[in-house]
């Protein structure tokens, strides 16, 4: 977006480049991610950072309300709600569109905001892959708030390891190996010395809670979430002695589960007064539906990555929702194609990553990750046999 560097990049760009940084992040990790990683990282201007960052401020600013966990009491679902929720989440991710306004200005536009951990260490390994493999100005960072990258690391490990022996600290999935966010595991494991563990490991003695290495059990006293309640719910397949919501365990959650519904698609409704959110709307409060359906999309507020979304929105569709209030209408937001590549213009999307800690009167902005489109939609299935499409990250001028 930035056009002298766009252009810079592009007239430099080959194929040989872009297959060397894949290859070497492959390598790296031995590992091949499973999903797309874009040809080109994005380069945003000083007016839309301060449009992004001014965005997040004032989501942040309901966040932190001492009100916000009793207007958010509502996402929780009756039976999944997990014992010994900390006062504040740990993570908060917020994702824009970048759009257009009427003016013809660059607008961040809001998707959703998550109080769940993103990709916090690919992110950070990805961007460093780019400045190897690519020319990026000195002076343009994917990190916010001055900080570099070993106290970027630093910071990651006082959050989620702290005070703790990193082998009593685990990161928690779903099969992690088989995750589409492996690769963030594996940089973390690498990084901070925690194991990775499916829930299937975990062995439980009363509240004690434990895996086993090598023939030893090893305690495990703090938890860094990474499982996403709607896929455990559907594996009852796995046999595991560690529940969620049953028994309140002797461990710390970084990243407490309760805090993925409370900052979630069910957040929107609350941010009303925001110029960077789109109208947004509980179906179920709706007593009539806006006559420019075609402007809006429904979402299901407990599904992820896009799943049942229809953004082919008609009467007929909201009638037959049999449970409304597990629904969210919210006004269309029109991408805009502004990334230049070789076949086309490209849209864009961009999530601000941020830290709460505790002890901090709020989050602050770390790092982000950015996704390239061609298709109607940000994801995999929209954008099938295109190029120049993918994850990637943005840099931001320091």
């Amino acid at each position: 977006m930035v056009t002298s560097i766009r252009s810079a990049f592009n007239a430099d760009f080959t194929d040989a480049k872009y297959k060397a940084l894949l290859e070497d992040i492959y390598q790296k990790y031995n590992y091949k991610p499973l999903f797309r990683i874009a040809e080109t990282p994005l380069f945003v201007p000083d007016d839309l950072k301060l449009k992004l960052l001014d965005a997040c401020e004032r989501i942040i600013d309901v966040v932190v309300q001492a009100d916000f966990k009793e207007r958010s009491k509502g996402a929780l679902l009756s039976g999944q709600v997990v014992p010994n929720e900390t006062e504040h989440t740990t993570f908060l991710q917020m994702d824009f569109g970048i759009c257009l306004d009427e003016n013809g200005e660059l607008t961040p536009q809001l998707i959703e905001a998550q109080g769940f951990p993103s990709l916090y260490f690919y992110q950070h390994m990805a961007a460093d892959m780019y400045r190897k493999h690519f020319d990026i100005p000195e002076d343009y960072s994917h990190l916010f708030n001055g900080i570099n990258s070993e106290e970027y690391i630093e910071m990651l490990r006082r959050v989620i390891v702290g005070d703790k022996n990193p082998e009593n600290v685990i990161l928690l999935e779903v099969e992690p190996e088989k995750q589409v966010t492996a690769i963030d595991f594996k940089i973390c494991s690498d990084l901070l010395g925690i194991p990775y563990m499916c829930v299937s490991d975990l062995k439980c003695v009363d509240k004690d809670v434990f895996y086993e290495r090598d023939g030893k059990m090893i305690q495990v006293e703090r938890i860094f979430n990474r499982v996403i309640f709607d896929e455990l719910i559907k594996r009852d397949d796995l046999k595991r002695e560690f529940y969620f919501t049953t028994k309140e365990y002797n461990v710390e959650w970084i990243g407490h589960p309760n805090w993925f519904f409370r900052i979630s698609k069910h957040t929107l409704p609350l941010l009303s007064d925001n110029p960077y959110v789109p109208s947004s709307y509980f179906l179920s409060d709706l007593e009539e539906y806006p006559k420019d359906l075609h402007n809006y999309v429904l979402k299901p507020l407990y599904s992820f990555s896009g799943t049942g979304v229809i953004i082919k929105l008609n009467r007929y569709d909201l009638e037959s929702i049999k449970d409304p209030e597990n629904y969210i209408l919210q006004k269309k937001v029109e991408y805009a194609p502004i990334i230049a590549t070789p076949d086309g213009p490209a849209k864009c999307e961009i999530r601000m990553l941020t830290i709460w800690e505790d002890g901090q009167a709020r989050p602050y902005m770390v790092n982000n990750l950015a996704r390239l489109s061609k298709g109607d939609m940000v994801g995999v299935r929209y954008n099938k046999d295109k190029n120049w499409v993918g994850g990637s990250v943005a840099y931001f001028k320091k």
